[in-house]
């Protein structure tokens, strides 16, 4: 793919936005920006479909929605609230170790800068990015199993794993992208671009793309 196309690539499927699936850190952020649910709402997210992830963020979050509220819950009772995400008795320790940086380093906020977010134990860079990006508007980039293999789908990327991604993109892709990209694309990874198979006869910007790797397709 041409580079100077992704820019039409992202028009095009930003408006499909209104009739995919948003992702639900996404959707939180859109409905309320609160920089700890949307950190807390990311951990939990990490091998999750979106329908758990949403369903055992609002039973946390009903019962704290603090740091400070969170360390009085034990670690086995979020477990049990969290359940059934994916290996909810790791993101029960996770929490409770984030909280405890919190509270200690940062005054129980959220950072806003990225590298402050990703010395936090149990903080990596997609759940850092995403968090820089949906809960402060600042620009980061995203990179998930869906944007690593669209991207490379595409022709856009050549890289081999999430990481050389990310920065790929920090280095082509147009600044006013970078907030929306992941959103964009792991919607389109879910209903049309999916890992095997991909639903060809139907994309949107097929035209587009050279795809990369792409064997048998719908």
């Amino acid at each position: 793919m041409e580079d100077i196309k992704i820019s039409d690539v992202i028009r095009i499927l930003k408006k499909e936005l209104a009739v995919g699936a948003m992702p639900i850190v996404s959707h939180l952020a859109e409905n309320q920006r609160d920089p700890f649910m949307i950190l807390i709402s990311t951990l939990l997210s990490l091998r999750t479909k979106d329908e758990v992830t949403e369903v055992a963020t609002e039973r946390l979050f009903a019962l704290a929605s603090t740091p400070e509220e969170m360390l009085k819950v034990s670690q086995a009772k979020i477990a049990k609230i969290i359940y059934p995400v994916g290996f909810y008795h790791v993101k029960s320790r996770t929490i409770h170790s984030v909280c405890h940086d919190l509270i200690n380093r940062f005054n129980s906020k959220v950072p806003d800068d990225l590298d402050e977010l990703l010395s936090i134990k149990g903080v990596g860079r997609k759940t850092a990015n995403l968090v820089v990006s949906l809960a402060f508007g600042k620009e980061g980039i995203c990179v998930d199993t869906h944007v690593h293999r669209i991207s490379n789908r595409l022709g856009y990327v050549k890289t081999k794993v999430p990481d050389e991604t990310e920065f790929a993109l920090r280095a082509k892709l147009p600044h006013k992208h970078w907030i929306i990209y992941n959103t964009i694309m792991v919607a389109f990874g879910r209903k049309t671009c999916k890992p095997v198979s991909p639903l060809c006869t139907k994309c949107l910007v097929f035209q587009y793309c050279d795809r990369v790797g792409v064997g048998l397709s719908r």
